[in-house]
């Protein structure tokens, strides 16, 4: 399985393991001695592995500034009398209420116990413990400690999984909005670590069966790569990868099962149709538990969504295909040259991205313009391929054209014959409102139908037909507009204009 798979020697560096970080604790109160007794007795002070760190604030003002920009601190000791006889109580409120902070515990200490009453403050304020600062000895500190932290660890991860699931669902929603399957890539590496909080760096890579593509052979090919990543790749091929991304992805490859360890993860996930997929990332930072089983559940929906977006890919290829052939054999039918539809595809997706068409919305008008003329299959071979001028008759029977293709195209749901259908009844509708079938004029042309008579009239005039020679582009260029604001939609003129060295490149392929 590892065969097509080349390494260099390189050797990454390993990065040391960080310590924990401090649990943040803030003292609020107005004597100084408080912040120096309280910081020398808890000194030593340990909580799963994690030390304390202390800031200070000598007033609530103080503390209200502070708490402005800070949410990772996780248990306060809160003087009551400071500036005014309540002022730890109103902070108190301020943290709950206008913060909206319930996570960090509150320890209330006071040294005036009857300004206010421990039932009172209990019953009125959202805190969590209530003490006289002389009954505050280091052994009940200490204890209050342990109590308010694991309470507030508890509630943090009780919030991680809540975001954990969160990330979970909008990430596998980015995935699967993707177009295809290097957007879907690129969205899964990102969404990682959008899910883990992490900034990792990784690829994604497929070895789509032969049975599925042929044209890869079964090779194992690059569909995305974070920056760090993306510069070790040539060719779309693992190529001078550092020793433990080799084995990690050689590993997950031959026993074709995810691993992982604290610092990096390989996926590995198999579609029904028997292509391949893996994802490496690797973390500055060790993962811990919960991080693995939310990346998992994340990966096991990736994997269906790939198998799906396969799939659909296949099948818009095999319908961009059949619309081709369907196309060519209409076309052979005709006067137009070979490539006509291919150049009105190409000439109307231009033109929607110029109109600020998005990316699904420009592959969709380059299909669908290939349909405009399939009405033409109901016209007659001796008026479709006559050498001379149509009579009155025959015009108008040729006109049918639009009509017929719309009902042909109409019967089917899916979004490139709905616009397909469109564009057979519209392209030939004129800005002045002399067109056909309905003498739709201006705005009531759809944009696709104003796209569309453009993109067709300048290509069938290039093109070579029984009834007349072949133009020059810019003769047709010029023809175009010589129409703006009588056949054509000046604003379709205007950006043909200036898109022409693109125009032009469609011509000389």
């Amino acid at each position: 399985m590892t065969d097509d798979l080349v390494f260099s020697d390189e050797q990454a560096e390993t990065t040391s393991r960080k310590t924990l970080p401090p649990w943040q604790i803030l003292v609020v109160d107005d004597e100084p001695a408080v912040h120096e007794v309280t910081k020398l007795v808890l000194s030593d002070f340990e909580l799963d592995g994690r030390g304390l760190h202390f800031s200070h604030c000598y007033s609530a003002a103080e503390a209200r500034a502070l708490l402005a920009d800070r949410t990772d601190i996780a248990l306060i000791l809160l003087d009551v009398v400071m500036e005014s006889e309540h002022a730890g109580l109103d902070l108190a409120r301020h943290i709950r209420e206008e913060l909206g902070n319930l996570n960090v515990r509150i320890i209330l200490r006071t040294g005036q116990p009857g300004q206010a009453p421990e039932e009172q403050v209990i019953r009125d304020y959202d805190i969590n413990d209530y003490k006289e600062k002389t009954d505050l000895t280091r052994r009940k500190l200490i204890t209050v400690f342990y109590a308010g932290l694991r309470a507030y660890r508890d509630l943090m991860r009780i919030e991680h999984a809540s975001q954990g699931l969160r990330r979970s669902i909008e990430a596998i929603s980015q995935v699967c909005d993707s177009g295809n399957l290097r957007a879907f890539a690129s969205a899964v590496l990102e969404q990682v670590n959008y899910l883990l909080d992490l900034h990792g760096e990784g690829l994604c890579a497929s070895r789509v069966s032969a049975y599925t593509a042929n044209a890869t052979h079964g090779e194992l090919k690059v569909l995305a790569a974070t920056d760090a990543y993306s510069q070790l790749m040539v060719n779309e091929e693992l190529n001078n990868l550092p020793e433990q991304v080799k084995t990690a992805i050689s590993r997950a490859l031959s026993d074709k099962v995810s691993h992982h360890d604290e610092r990096y993860y390989a996926g590995y996930f198999k579609t029904k149709a028997g292509s391949e997929s893996l994802i490496y990332m690797e973390f500055a930072e060790a993962m811990s538990g919960q991080a693995h089983e939310l990346l998992e559940l994340f990966c096991r929906n990736v994997a269906i969504t790939y198998d799906g977006l396969l799939l659909r890919e296949d099948t818009e290829t095999a319908q961009r295909a059949t619309i081709c052939i369907l196309g060519g054999a209409i076309e052979k039918r005709g006067s137009e040259s070979g490539n006509h539809l291919q150049r009105v595809g190409d000439i109307a997706a231009l033109l929607t991205a110029a109109t600020g068409g998005t990316e699904q919305e420009i592959e969709l008008m380059r299909v669908a313009a290939t349909l405009h003329d399939v009405g033409k299959a109901s016209i007659p071979d001796h008026i479709l391929t006559k050498p001379g001028a149509l009579t009155p008759e025959e015009w108008a029977t040729m006109q049918t054209h639009s009509q017929e293709g719309h009902k042909l195209l109409s019967h089917s749901r899916s979004r490139v014959h709905t616009l397909g259908a469109q564009l057979a009844l519209e392209h030939h509708e004129r800005w002045d409102g002399t067109g056909y079938p309905n003498g739709l004029a201006g705005d009531s042309i759809s944009l696709h139908g104003r796209i569309a008579a453009v993109a067709d009239v300048l290509d069938a005039l290039v093109c070579a037909s029984h009834y007349k020679p072949e133009w020059t582009l810019q003769a047709a260029l010029d023809y175009i507009r010589a129409g703006s604001g009588k056949h054509f939609d000046p604003t379709m003129v205007k950006l043909l204009d200036q898109h022409l060295d693109a125009v032009k490149a469609i011509y000389t392929r």
